[in-house]
């Protein structure tokens, strides 16, 4: 018998037409997914795309595995049951800033501080690009939109500070054009046990073009964008002759440069993916004054919600085929 023939980005792409805006970020991210799951060799067949609504949530038809399109920011309960109903699945959480952080906030947090074992992606444009342009959960104060015609006066939600804040024990970031990064951050994703969240700065070319090109751009990128590795000097710019380190007798970081008042590489921080605090500085760097920390924010694995629950039901004894036995079990009492 012929060996099997290896499995090709190509074989994850569905046969419905993609529509998407032209230019949008969504068609860079959707290719990432394909060349991630090919470079895995994953099963089509055990492969599971869940998505709320929204212009992300298309997703599901995109691909070549199974999927469900589901309610209004509920993608991560119903990616709950499926995970619980068959844990051998690879199951994929798809949505938006606004999907997944407003209508969906409550969800996304439970599926997370449970450390169901799925790999949730956020697609923050910082808009509501579906509905036509309204301000979302993470646009920036000043913001105008439709809803918002005088500019935004709440405050922005931090995707991955939420994230690390509801518990999750994988957060990442990334960015729609930059493949290779975004298919390494993936696969990292998939290889963690438990929740792993994926923050992916996309951009919307009708309703918020550009909103992220102060460190995205290729002429901001070098200077404004931190690309974290775990056990290395937390280096940036140019000649990577830029570093962060605590300010004296403070926990708060501050850029400092090698070579000028005595400042040597030992001084620069080293990145401790197990290290929350960390984590949770670097995910509120912003440009100007720092660059975007980018690339696995925090990894500290922990026991999977799914295999707690069948541990339990094993523990328990497990499922019974007496119905009656069941509900004359334990706790019961006679009325007269």
């Amino acid at each position: 018998m012929p060996p099997p023939t290896a499995v090709q980005a190509k074989d994850f792409a569905s046969d419905q037409e993609v529509r998407w805006c032209p230019g949008c970020g969504d068609y860079a991210i959707l290719k990432a997914v394909h060349k991630t799951l090919a470079d895995l060799g994953v099963s089509k067949e055990r492969t599971v795309f869940v998505s709320g609504i929204g212009c992300s949530s298309r997703f599901p038809y995109y691909m070549s595995t199974y999927g469900f399109h589901t309610i209004h920011g509920r993608a991560p309960a119903i990616a709950t049951g499926v995970k619980l109903a068959n844990p051998e699945l690879d199951v994929w959480v798809i949505t938006g800033d606004g999907d997944g952080l407003s209508i969906g906030g409550n969800h996304t947090l439970h599926v997370l501080r449970r450390n169901v074992n799925l790999n949730l992606i956020l697609f923050n444009n910082e808009i509501y690009g579906l509905t036509k342009g309204q301000y979302s959960p993470t646009s920036r104060r000043g913001t105008k939109s439709p809803s918002t015609p005088q500019g935004s006066i709440d405050n922005p939600v931090s995707a991955c500070a939420f994230a690390l804040g509801a518990g999750a024990r994988f957060v990442a970031r990334s960015i729609d054009t930059t493949m290779p990064h975004l298919v390494q951050i993936l696969k990292r994703a998939h290889a963690h046990q438990g929740a792993s969240f994926v923050e992916v700065f996309q951009n919307c070319v009708v309703f918020n073009d550009g909103v992220f090109d102060h460190f995205t751009s290729k002429e901001a990128a070098v200077e404004a964008q931190l690309h974290l590795e775990h056990g290395l000097p937390l280096l940036f710019g140019k000649d990577r002759q830029k570093g962060l380190r605590l300010k004296r007798g403070r926990l708060e970081l501050e850029v400092v440069t090698l070579g000028e008042n005595g400042i040597a590489l030992d001084d620069v921080l080293v990145h401790d993916e197990k290290n929350l605090v960390m984590a949770q500085m670097l995910t509120g760097l912003q440009p100007p004054a720092f660059p975007v920390a980018l690339g696995v924010l925090y990894c500290d694995p922990a026991p999977s919600y799914e295999a707690e629950v069948y541990a339990q039901i094993r523990e328990a004894g497990g499922p019974t085929d007496d119905v009656g036995a069941l509900l004359r079990h334990g706790r019961t009492w006679t009325v007269d």
